[in-house]
């Protein structure tokens, strides 16, 4: 299968160009570049190992890393999950990189996978605690499958994702924007209790 113009799909590099498109718009004048280095099936700590070479040749100001889905998927234990993540969002902080978590993908199955959901909300305790923006792909999907009626077995599940893909797009190019023009702004004020 492959991608549509203007559409994300597994095997087309829309993804990167479309966050590359909508940054470079967002932020008129800064010279934007994506490079997509992800790798399908890796687990976290396999990926932080690859990640170290791979920034030390591109010397990214931002790495994006979806993480999780695959460690949920392969039993990895959450703890030695977590610690792998935490290693490496260090590591990046330590060499002044910025870094963005994308979290877990959503399948209707994995809501009744005990650690499934253990590892997404592990990984959304982890960003809180080290202050690393999480973009909850989970839950942008979710809202994309709720007109999806049918009980597809998992491996379907996860093909729906390319409209997913073009949502975390979006998703990512924005909450990028924000965290680059947010910080000047004045905090929302609470609503009224």
């Amino acid at each position: 299968m492959g991608a549509a113009p203007g559409r994300v799909g597994r095997h087309g590099a829309t993804y990167t160009a479309l966050i590359k498109e909508m940054l470079s718009r967002a932020l008129n004048g800064v010279p934007v570049e994506v490079i997509n280095r992800g790798v399908s099936g890796e687990l976290a700590s396999n990926a932080a190992q690859r990640m170290r070479n791979e920034v030390g040749l591109e010397e990214p100001d931002l790495v994006l890393w979806q993480v999780g889905t695959n460690d949920a998927l392969a039993y990895v234990p959450t703890a030695e999950f977590i610690a792998a993540v935490a290693e490496q969002i260090e590591w990046l902080k330590a060499h002044k990189i910025d870094v963005v978590l994308v979290g877990l993908q959503f399948a209707p199955q994995a809501m009744r996978d005990e650690h499934y959901i253990e590892v997404r909300e592990a990984l959304r305790k982890l960003a809180a605690e080290k202050g690393v923006l999480v973009l909850r792909f989970y839950e942008a999907m979710q809202i994309l499958n709720a007109a999806t009626e049918a009980d597809l077995p998992l491996t379907r599940e996860f093909d729906l994702n390319d409209d997913g893909y073009n949502c975390l797009a979006q998703y990512v190019a924005r909450a990028i924007t924000l965290g680059v023009f947010g910080a000047h702004l004045a905090p929302r004020p609470k609503p009224p209790q």
